[in-house]
């Protein structure tokens, strides 16, 4: 089930209305009413793949009790290493194995023996990779004995499989979520409208801005070796707006529907384009996956602390595991290591912490310096997305190498109508989300205007751009396949 399609258009208000009616206020309904909706939700994709989902669930809820339970620090770590090999395993089978089985077959073939490896036919359970680690960062807080377990087992399932984050994140904690489904909940008016125009927001960035964004990327990236210079800049631009657009549009979706039910998730973007350099953008950018890797891997592995070397090192292995975490392909990896070297200057010069303010703080415009620093910034990000985007790094490297050719100054290859309404929508999403900038997203105050009439005539032209973008060939979100 889609949050852009009719489907879900129809299964929110359902579950809306009973959850907080039919339920009339009992903290228990409530919990099994929105499990027994998200495993609805779940199963829209794959009924099979719902027996996974609740395998994951059990061994952790069970792992991390007997984790508790230990009367010895061996068989503690007996309980944790079994739901850790247990989730990977099944994270590794699923997403990686053909990866691994065709990546060794071959480096086999370039040293002459020929090998065949049986592949799987199978296809990725959605939502896996955020799941699995929704329960891992549950199962690490009982071992360092952050939390206690939760004994009861709706609402730890509940914190797994809470459908608005399910398939796409954010990357929830025990810590953060599982105290909320425990706490009565009473309905606030002000907290459903903010999660109404939450919504609102993020079927714009998706609809309108990273579907026409796709349709422009996709015919460019296709069609790469015929293309100039400046197309190709064109098309990496707009892959870098489509792939905001899809993601924080659906992050949007995901926050806002939550706060209809009384929930506050995560955050999971801040306006990243806007950041003076990429330790900025990566604090910007999917917040709960950057987070979840600094607290789960970068710190246990002694962070920055031991020395420079021991920095670089752990700077490379988060960079690279990020990128692998996000598909198995080498250009996700080259992606991860691309940032890695981009971020090092800033953590050896200890520039890595210095932009943490909202950018032209006090004032309504950028200064020049400020302005070159989000520019080139931005430049960087738009091509190390060539290397995410693309379907080999041969062919991300080709694809850079043409870019940067005397062409690169030659008028772009588009009609032009087309070209002027598509970077009309996204220029009305940038100078929207500039204003927003220090807010939670693009419509979270009354900022844009003092009057109500101004203002909902603004949402208004929101909902008709929504539906003049709309068709029937509803597309899918680009992290379903991570």
């Amino acid at each position: 089930m889609l949050f852009n399609s009719i489907d879900f258009a129809i299964f929110l208000p359902i579950v809306f209305l009973l959850y907080w009616f039919a339920t009339r206020g009992n903290l228990r309904f409530q919990n099994i009413l929105l499990l027994a909706a998200s495993y609805f939700f779940y199963g829209c994709w794959d009924w099979r793949f719902l027996f996974l989902l609740i395998f994951s669930t059990l061994l952790d809820y069970f792992t991390g009790i007997k984790m508790h339970e230990a009367n010895s620090e061996k068989r503690k770590k007996f309980w944790f290493w079994l739901s850790v090999t247990v989730n990977l395993g099944f994270l590794g089978v699923f997403k990686y194995y053909n990866f691994f089985a065709a990546s060794f077959a071959e480096a086999l073939g370039h040293v002459g023996v020929q090998a065949n490896f049986w592949t799987l036919q199978v296809i990725l359970p959605v939502g896996i990779s955020f799941y699995t680690f929704h329960g891992q960062s549950y199962v690490i807080d009982i071992y360092y004995n952050r939390i206690k377990p939760e004994r009861n087992f709706i609402d730890y399932s509940l914190f797994v499989s809470f459908f608005p984050l399910l398939v796409a994140g954010p990357i929830e904690r025990a810590t953060h979520l599982l105290p909320q489904i425990k706490k009565q909940r009473t309905f606030d008016y002000e907290k459903a409208v903010d999660g109404l125009r939450q919504i609102l927001w993020g079927l714009f960035k998706k609809i309108v801005i990273a579907d026409n964004c796709a349709s422009y990327a996709n015919n460019i990236f296709d069609t790469y070796q015929t293309q100039s210079g400046s197309t190709l800049l064109l098309g990496a631009v707009f892959f870098a707006f489509q792939i905001y657009g899809d993601f924080s549009g659906y992050s949007d979706i995901a926050l806002g529907t939550a706060r209809l039910f009384g929930i506050e998730l995560l955050r999971n973007f801040a306006f990243p384009y806007f950041s003076r350099d990429i330790a900025e953008f990566w604090r910007r950018w999917h917040i709960s996956l950057t987070t979840w890797f600094r607290d789960y891997l970068y710190i246990p592995l002694g962070g920055s602390r031991g020395g420079k070397w021991k920095a670089i090192r752990n700077t490379f292995i988060i960079f690279l595991v990020s990128g692998f975490w996000h598909g198995a392909n080498w250009t996700f990896i080259a992606w991860g290591a691309f940032h890695a070297l981009l971020f090092l200057p800033l953590l050896l010069l200890q520039q890595n912490r210095k932009n943490t303010n909202s950018v032209a703080e006090g004032r309504i415009l950028p200064n020049l310096k400020e302005l070159w620093q989000m520019g080139s910034t931005f430049l960087l990000v738009v091509i190390g997305w060539i290397f995410f985007r693309a379907e080999s790094i041969s062919v991300a490297l080709d694809y850079i190498g043409r870019m940067f050719q005397k062409s690169l100054l030659s008028v772009p290859n588009f009609r032009p109508k087309t070209l002027v309404m598509n970077l009309l929508y996204v220029f009305i999403m940038v100078i929207i989300d500039w204003i927003q900038r220090k807010n939670k997203h693009g419509l979270s105050t009354e900022q844009l205007s003092s009057y109500k009439f101004s203002r909902w005539s603004f949402y208004c032209l929101i909902i008709f751009l929504i539906w003049l973008n709309s068709s029937n060939d509803i597309k899918t979100f680009i992290y379903f396949q991570f």
